[in-house]
């Protein structure tokens, strides 16, 4: 049975994890112990601020999945460099190492449809410490012979991951004229996906990671509140916006792009569960249930 490290064990890692223990010997890497470990995964401290506590992971795995975000400053991701650091510390090198990135590495695309032979084009200091994390993963698996893949994700949702509250509170949308495209995908879609990008005959490289919706922001809060039973968000301009919207909320109305995901449907044969957000977003009682 091989063996697979997993960085960065949130909620979408914990979906695949039925899948993957019943397939690898699978290890987590933890900053801290705080409680039993799910079921058939072994942890092992380590931090990615800390790059003298990774040692341990060298030739520890021959797969590695790697979910840990950039840290919130810097231009670069240094918690992806010193992963790949201590993954070389050992003569022993990792078989293939699938990194989950963002769409936002590709910036303001004016509602094009992107595919990934876009060139990057990063419009936040998030989004550029992404495209330093696909530039580092990608750079080190050429040079050390590693198959890596790229798994650009939108936004992720599921029934307990909608702007719920947000819509309760009444913030506000662009109108019509003035709204972005957003992406989406399920987060049960993703873990398959992560599953697959992982074995051995999956084609490495990048891929869109999205679903087959192609509406835009307002649409999907507007979606959201239907299926709550609340009232659809008022509608602004662009210029009320900058006066009524938090800057972090405001710069993901400042983007918009159509996702393009063939290349996941045909080198990867994934079938989405959910294939749009209508599909995915349950009602209220539902979500609740």
């Amino acid at each position: 049975m091989e063996r697979l490290l997993i960085v960065g064990v949130g909620d979408v890692a914990r979906r695949a994890l039925p899948a993957l223990v019943a397939r690898y010997d699978t290890l987590a890497m933890v900053r801290a112990v705080g409680s039993a470990a799910p079921t058939g995964v072994r942890l092992a401290i380590g931090d990615l601020d800390h790059p003298e506590t990774l040692a341990p992971f060298a030739g520890a795995a021959e797969l590695v999945l790697h979910l840990a975000p950039p840290d919130e400053t810097g231009a670069g991701d240094a918690r992806t460099r010193n992963l790949i650091t201590a993954l070389s510390g050992a003569p022993m090198l990792p078989r293939r190492l699938v990194y989950i990135s963002t769409s936002g590495v590709y910036g303001d695309c004016g509602g094009a449809r992107v595919d990934e032979s876009r060139a990057v084009n990063p419009g936040t200091p998030r989004a550029a410490r992404r495209v330093d994390a696909e530039r580092a993963v990608t750079e080190w698996g050429a040079a050390a012979g590693v198959q890596t893949t790229i798994l650009r994700v939108p936004g992720i949702y599921a029934a307990d991951r909608l702007p719920v509250e947000r819509v309760k509170r009444g913030t506000p949308v662009l109108r019509a004229e003035d709204d972005v495209y957003t992406n989406h995908v399920h987060a049960d879609d993703l873990a398959t996906i992560c599953v697959r990008a992982l074995e051995p005959d999956a084609p490495p490289g990048i891929y869109n990671v999205a679903d087959d919706s192609e509406l835009k922001m307002g649409e999907w809060f507007d979606l959201v509140a239907d299926r709550f039973g609340l009232a659809r968000p008022p509608r602004v301009s662009r210029a009320e916006a900058a006066r009524v919207i938090a800057p972090m909320l405001l710069s993901f109305m400042s983007e918009s792009r159509r996702l393009v995901n063939r290349r996941l449907k045909e080198a990867l044969g994934i079938r989405l569960r959910y294939p749009t957000v209508f599909e995915g977003v349950p009602r209220g009682a539902a979500a609740t249930a």
